[in-house]
């Protein structure tokens, strides 16, 4: 049976929402909204709910608009159901149910991301571990101690057992076979890399060997390494290794596709930078089809490095990449529909209002706060004095009555700096909040349980206010002040 849906909203939104809601698919009778009496749905606070949501309500899951800052838990235990947060943007509320009726679990995948530290014979013991903590809070699994031609690694040893100490696990990555039998003797979980002719340096150990072809794409020499150790009760990952684009890298794949084909059980492994670090090009793609690729061949460790400047968030893309190809594989789904944050420069959908919708939400504006929005048009700013609409914000500097008001002058150009680079871009913009550039930034942190403070330039701004005589005395910066005028009750 379908859990019944509550969906809270306030006046503005509230139309829309019905109408939305009514496209997802879900049972008759299983969904309801309920507009509590505020005008702006974000704005609805813990105190509002309580007192204008009267239980016992007949939900299984109570849905609260995105932008809405409460404590969930909190309202939840009052309620006695739970309390969920949903997108910010109405247009996105299809993408959040996923499958089902419910958000996407992007929780869970099967790969394993080694994350190589490069010149770790260069680094000393205790640079490699914090070093190893930045690599494995990204989303690491396994840190490989990257090894390096001609270089002493006298503190090989140390390195391991000071980075087992913390319990990671560890792979030791190196083209000399003394390192690799150093590191293995020393308790690495695994040597990178062994052939046919080499596997005798894990005897005695637990360490599992990375197995690669000798010479390199003879893959009938990785098979045969791969049985030798199966023989030997060595368990074992095979890398048939990936090559860069315009020096191998089409054969390479089929390397890959036919070692699957020939010993259907094998643990592979696939190191992605020869082509994210070896092409120039935003590396979010390039992961993502080559994590498309180790899903459907099973391929369930990748050995990631990041020496480029423009990978540097190549952990981080590796984790999400494997919990979207991961979700749709299960989901017998294309990888698509299910966010994730592989989508930085574009978005799927970037303007979630048309220009007649917002032509009608500033008609309805009886206040003189600023709202900006962004349509497909150009960027929109508009308040009770009026409308504008421009590709160019400075050719809305004139109109807005903000030349003789710094601070206010400050802000508002910086949100319209921010429209125009999401317009151009074809990005989300929402005023006062920072644009979204999914795995290829961290995102500010937020408490979801409580409004923002007051920013600065609206202190500096009701400074001014206070002692100009200007006229310009009541113009704000975002509607949170006004629209919570209409719920001053509710405390």
């Amino acid at each position: 049976m379908a859990d019944k849906l509550l969906f809270l909203t306030g006046r503005l939104a509230e139309a829309r929402l019905v109408e939305t809601v009514g496209t997802l698919g879900f049972p008759d009778g299983s969904w309801r909204v309920n507009n509590l009496g505020i005008k702006v749905a974000a704005l609805m606070t813990e105190a509002i709910v309580k007192n204008r949501l009267k239980g016992p309500l007949d939900a299984d899951r109570v849905i609260v608009p995105g932008r809405s800052r409460m404590d969930l838990g909190k309202l939840g235990s009052h309620y006695g159901v739970p309390f969920e947060r949903g997108p910010d943007e109405l247009i996105d509320l299809p993408q959040h149910f996923g499958k089902g009726g419910k958000p996407p679990d992007l929780t869970r995948h099967e790969l394993s991301i080694f994350a190589e530290i490069i010149e770790a014979p260069t680094l000393t013991r205790d640079e490699i571990v914090r070093r190893a903590g930045l690599l494995v809070a990204a989303g690491a699994d396994i840190v490989d101690i990257g090894c390096q031609p001609d270089v002493p690694f006298p503190h090989l040893e140390e390195t391991v057992r000071a980075l087992k100490g913390r319990g990671y696990r560890v792979s030791v990555d190196s083209g000399d076979v003394d390192e690799l039998r150093r590191g293995a003797q020393a308790g690495a979980d695994f040597v990178l890399s062994l052939d046919e002719t080499s596997l005798d340096i894990v005897s005695g150990t637990t360490c599992v060997p990375i197995l690669v072809p000798k010479p390199h794409g003879d893959l009938a020499s990785l098979v045969r390494a791969i049985d030798k150790a199966r023989a030997l009760g060595i368990p074992h990952i095979a890398d048939p290794i990936l090559d860069p684009i315009h020096f191998g890298f089409t054969v390479s794949l089929e390397r890959y596709a036919e070692l699957r084909r020939l010993r259907p059980d094998v643990e592979i492994l696939m190191g992605t930078g020869n082509l994210t670090e070896l092409t120039d090009a935003d590396s979010q793609g390039l992961t993502a089809m080559l994590l498309g690729v180790c899903s459907e061949l099973r391929i369930r460790n990748v050995l990631v490095v990041q020496v480029s400047p423009h990978t540097r968030r190549t952990i981080e893309e590796h984790d999400a990449a494997r919990r979207l190809m991961f979700r749709a594989r299960e989901d017998q789904s294309l990888p698509k529909g299910y966010g994730g944050g592989l989508l930085s420069l574009h978005e799927l959908r970037p303007f979630p209002y048309d220009t007649d919708e917002v032509r009608a939400q500033a008609a309805a504006v009886r206040d003189p706060n600023f709202r900006i929005e962004v349509t497909a048009e150009g960027i929109h700013i508009y308040n009770r004095d009026g409308h504008q609409l421009s590709t160019d914000p400075f050719a809305l500097f004139d109109k807005l009555g903000v030349a003789s008001d710094g601070a206010h002058a400050f802000y508002l150009g910086y949100e319209l700096a921010k429209a125009e680079t999401a317009w151009r871009l074809g990005k989300r913009y929402a005023q006062d909040n920072p644009l979204d550039w999914g795995v290829a930034a961290d995102r500010r942190s937020e408490d979801l349980t409580r409004h923002a403070p007051e920013q600065a330039t609206l202190k500096a701004k009701r400074d001014h206010n206070a002692k100009s005589e200007s006229g310009i005395s009541d113009r704000g910066e975002g509607t949170d002040a006004s629209d919570r005028r209409d719920d001053r009750n509710d405390t």
